[in-house]
This record gives structure tokens, C-alpha cells and sequence, in this order.
């Protein structure tokens, strides 16, 4: 389970990451898109943890996928971070432009470098993930796409399943609309549970999944937390399942967005 920042208000985003650490998370995720990775950084300094017991995430856009770019781009990251390194590079969109392996050339470099210890994509459609995994001289490490009980990403997640690679879900909450659904209160009726966690839960069911929740209220991180501990029956997943529907997508940019699968 990570806690994500994207959309946090300004003012409160080093309070939530450090808040978010203090209650048990150790995975934090942002981007350079989010424009807020210097209160993130300042958040990791207020929170009294060894920064290797810390996993950090950030993003770097396609605007910067050229590959010197791509290598200031980070070298801008880490500085507004006030970190040495990040655990985990994205390629936050696919580039219309830049050919994938062009970037990944230099996400590499990083990574030989010992600024980046993983590399990633997010948002990369199918072939698009097995370019980026051909070009990475190291594992790739996740697609983070969006993924909650109403959207049908069945493929992709077959997909990665069948290549070793993690996905990693944004909005997996569905922006809130999870708690509107009948089902999934059903479902947490009988486990004593608000929707959000059963749809965290849900993604946790399947094995290299990770969540990424992302609130502005401290007293929810623990309950986000708790729902690594919540165990569904075969067929409340089979439920959860069915939900997902073709237009479930919430987050498709027109600027940005590929071709989906």
C-alpha cells in the first residue's frame, strides 16, 4: 500500500506525508506534474525515518523524454526532493514523439548511476509496455495505470501478470465513486468495512499489486492501511470483478492519453 499525493492542496501535503509515515506507510508516490514533489521531500525530512525505509516514487512527463532532458528532468527531481536517489522512475504518460527506447536509454543511465534504483512506466498500453521492458536493462518495475472496481483493465493486468511485472493502481478509489456503489457496501457490511477498503483490498487480492490511496485526512490513513488486512471470499472478488465496465476510465487526458487496449 502507497499513499499518493496527487491533487493534495499545497499547504497540506508535507503534514500528510509525514502524517502518512507516521501512521505506517513506507511507500509515497508523486510526479513532477503534481507540483508538489518540494513539500514531499520536506514532509519525508519531518517524518523521523531512515530515508532507505522509504520508497519514493516520482514521474517525469513526455515534454522531457528527449534523453538529456530526461536525465535534467530527474537531476530537477531529486533536487526538489532534497534526496540523493528515488526508489522508482516513471515514464508518467507515452510520449507521441520520443521513441520509448530513446528514454529509457537514459532512465537506464540513471539507474547506472545510482539516482534511480528501479524503473518504470505508467499509462503505457500493451505493446507499449513490452517496448519499454525490451529497451530497460534492468527489470521493469511497474505500469501504474488507473484501477478500481469500475474500470475493466482485465488485459492489461493479464498482460503484466504474465511478464513478471507489478501494476501499480491510481485512483483506486475511483475519485469517491466507490463509495456510491451497492455492491461493494455490501460487501463491506459483512466485513465491517467502508467500500474504499474493499476496493483497496480488492486490488490487493491479486499477487504484485500495489495501491495507491491518496486522502487529505489523516484520520483515514489507518483505515486505508487496514485494508491489507481485509480477506475476501472467491466470490466477493467475482463480484468486485463484474463491476468493471469499458467506459470506466476516469483519467484520460486528451493531450496525453494513448490509444488504449
Amino acid at each position: 500500500m502507497g499513499f499518493g499525493t496527487f491533487q493534495l492542496a499545497q499547504d497540506t501535503v508535507a503534514d500528510m506525508v509525514a502524517a502518512a509515515l507516521s501512521e505506517g506507510f513506507r511507500h509515497i508516490d508523486t510526479a513532477q506534474a503534481y507540483d508538489n514533489e518540494t513539500q514531499v521531500g520536506e514532509g519525508l525530512r519531518r517524518a523521523d525515518i531512515r530515508r532507505d525505509e522509504v520508497f519514493l516514487t516520482t514521474k517525469i512527463l513526455p515534454e522531457h523524454f528527449a534523453p538529456k532532458a530526461f536525465i535534467a528532468a530527474a537531476d530537477a527531481s531529486l533536487k526538489r526532493l532534497g534526496t540523493d536517489y528515488v526508489d522508482l522512475l516513471l515514464l508518467h504518460w507515452p510520449s507521441k514523439e520520443v521513441p520509448i527506447s530513446d528514454t529509457i536509454g537514459a532512465l537506464n543511465d540513471l539507474i547506472a548511476a545510482g539516482k534511480v534504483r528501479h524503473g518504470g512506466v505508467s499509462n503505457f498500453t500493451i505493446d507499449m509496455v513490452d517496448q519499454a521492458q525490451t529497451a530497460l536493462n534492468t527489470p521493469l518495475a511497474a505500469n501504474q495505470i488507473e484501477l478500481h472496481p469500475l474500470i475493466d483493465q482485465t488485459r492489461m493486468i493479464a498482460h503484466l501478470a504474465s511478464k513478471g511485472i507489478p501494476v501499480e493502481a491510481y485512483s483506486p478509489l475511483a475519485q469517491g465513486k466507490v463509495m456510491e456503489n451497492s455492491t461493494l457496501r455490501e460487501i463491506a457490511a459483512a466485513h465491517d468495512a467502508s467500500p474504499a477498503q474493499i476496493a483497496l483490498a480488492w486490488i490487493l487480492t491479486r499477487p504484485m499489486s500495489i495501491a495507491l490511496p491518496r486522502t487529505s485526512n489523516k484520520n483515514r490513513l489507518a483505515g486505508n492501511l487496514r485494508a491489507a488486512e481485509i480477506v475476501l471470499s472467491a466470490g466477493e472478488v467475482s463480484r468486485i470483478d463484474a463491476l468493471g465496465a469499458p467506459d470506466g476510465r476516469m483519467v484520460n487526458p486528451e493531450t496525453l492519453a494513448p490509444l488504449w487496449d
